[in-house]
């Protein structure tokens, strides 16, 4: 036990605060017996997690919402690993690409919501251009933000080695950028994960029974408070598992592999 905290110490920090904040909501409960209505004991909110998971249709609702959340990421870094290599490319278009994100980094999915309701409905079109929107612009400013700060004896010595214009953006300048690139992820999956669910919730259900949003939604329409916290756990856990699984590959498998980190 003593090695694997030793190996893992933010894991251990993290689940160390959990296990405490657990015992002081658990405690608090008991000892004040405030109405459930208003805040439930741990074992009610674990109990009602528990039973909607496996025996209702959350499981199916979270699958929605990560497959919709999936979809948007990969649009976005496809739209921006286009935008980011043509801008490194051409100065017209990195000034284009700039004036873009200084306009539409700051602006919030939701702000759009009447034009995107307008334009595309309340299906899951629209959910899809609110996560986009919501992660574009942050993969896209760390893109462009790394491929300047990439030294210029980089792509001296790819010409020097003969390499196409290509391959010195794809081998060179998008390598050397990697670590940019999974922070502008990071921020991206962040902001389009809390977008996802504030559309959930707005739109109503998406899908065949909607998303987690959709499910919050249900839980404060019935005055379900279990199920509430119950909901908003799940997307704490979802939240931190992606940064602590999927980022933590991703960065082992590119700037850790290569020397970087």
């Amino acid at each position: 036990m003593r090695a694997w905290i030793q190996n893992h110490p933010k894991a251990a920090g993290r689940g160390f605060w959990c296990l405490l904040l657990l015992g002081i909501w658990e405690g608090g409960v008991k000892l004040s017996h405030v109405s459930p209505m208003l805040f439930p004991s741990v074992e009610a909110v674990a109990y009602t997690l528990w039973e909607d998971l496996f025996y209702g249709s959350l499981l199916s609702q979270t699958l929605s919402s990560l497959w919709l959340i999936g979809k948007g990421l990969a649009l976005s870094i496809v739209l921006a690993l286009v935008f980011g290599l043509l801008s490194a490319r051409s100065f017209v278009l990195k000034s284009l690409t700039d004036t873009l994100t200084s306009m539409a980094h700051p602006l919030p999915g939701l702000a759009l919501l009447p034009l995107i309701i307008m334009w595309f409905g309340t299906g899951t079109r629209a959910v899809l251009v609110i996560i986009v929107h919501s992660a574009l612009w942050p993969v896209m400013l760390n893109l462009t933000a790394g491929f300047a700060s990439v030294p210029r004896i980089y792509v001296d010595t790819g010409r020097n080695l003969s390499m196409s214009q290509a391959a010195i953006t794809l081998e060179i300048m998008l390598r050397a950028s990697m670590g940019y690139l999974l922070s502008g992820l990071k921020i991206g999956w962040a902001r389009a994960w809390r977008a996802l669910i504030s559309a959930e919730m707005v739109f109503g259900a998406v899908g065949d029974k909607g998303g987690i949003g959709w499910y919050l939604l249900n839980q404060r329409t019935f005055m379900d408070t279990a199920g509430l916290f119950a909901g908003i756990i799940l997307v704490v856990l979802i939240g931190i598992s992606v940064e602590e699984v999927l980022f933590a590959f991703l960065e082992a498998r590119t700037l850790k592999k290569w020397g970087m980190s």
